[in-house]
């Protein structure tokens, strides 16, 4: 069966973005994922969705608590799984921004509820004006590249369901802790598109281009324990045997 679009995007994007730093691998990764929404795979697929749900008003995306030097900011969208929108995108931006004024500040970012992250908001594809608009507005807003410039201090503790975003926004952290229940999975080239948080950029550093590749074409979930043998989590530990160290 000949590759979809998508699927020969994204072998051209790992090709191109290995070579490349992370602030312009992003910019690329964005671009592809971009031109790849106005295209006739994401079309269809947009097409074949469920009416979105109707908008919720929340006040809290992200719970931010501080204790000493630990900021922890916890993903809090727990009746959608954790699903990552634009209110989630500021506030994590908003919660690194304080670690990126203060050295002194080291950074946990997990999930409330069963799962750690569903991955992008459904309600919110294709409701940006243009690809070109999207485009510009990932690349200025990006938690991965915030992600990044502070990573030997940024940890993530992830659990349940970790789903694009979910996935791919912690491997640009300097430390991944995975619970015994995570497991992890791109759905991105399914829906006519790539990785759009960075995991383009971030998977491949932590695994190799031809295993980030499995991950997004096939759409498979790994769980936390081949996640640590590839290197995509750097331990895998229960809540006690974190409390404990």
């Amino acid at each position: 069966m000949e590759d979809s679009v998508a699927a020969r995007a994204l072998d051209l994007l790992l090709f191109a973005a290995e070579s490349l730093d992370v602030p312009r691998a992003l910019v690329v990764e964005s671009a592809t994922y971009s031109l790849l929404q106005a295209g006739p795979e994401h079309q269809a697929w947009l097409a074949a969705r469920p009416p979105r749900r109707a908008p919720v008003d929340e006040a809290e995306p992200v719970r931010v608590s501080r204790a000493g030097d630990e900021l922890r900011l916890t993903l809090n969208r727990p009746h959608v799984r954790n699903a990552y929108n634009a209110a989630m995108r500021e506030a994590l931006l908003d919660g690194l921004a304080i670690a990126g004024a203060d050295p002194d500040v080291r950074v946990v970012i997990d999930g409330a509820g069963a799962n750690f992250c569903s991955g992008g908001d459904l309600d919110e594809f294709g409701t940006l004006a243009d690809p070109a608009s999207a485009h510009l507005l990932r690349v200025a807003r990006s938690v991965g590249r915030a992600v990044h410039e502070l990573r030997e201090r940024v940890t993530f503790v992830v659990h349940g369901a970790c789903v694009g975003a979910g996935t791919e926004l912690p491997a640009f952290a300097g430390r991944v802790v995975a619970r015994p229940d995570a497991t992890f999975r791109l759905p991105e080239v399914a829906m006519g598109l790539v990785p759009g948080a960075g995991g383009t950029v971030s998977l491949p550093r932590r695994i190799g281009r031809e295993r980030a590749g499995w991950l997004a074409r096939s759409g498979e979930a790994i769980d936390a324990r081949t996640a640590l043998e590839w290197g995509l989590v750097d331990s895998v530990e229960d809540a006690m045997e974190e409390e404990r160290q």
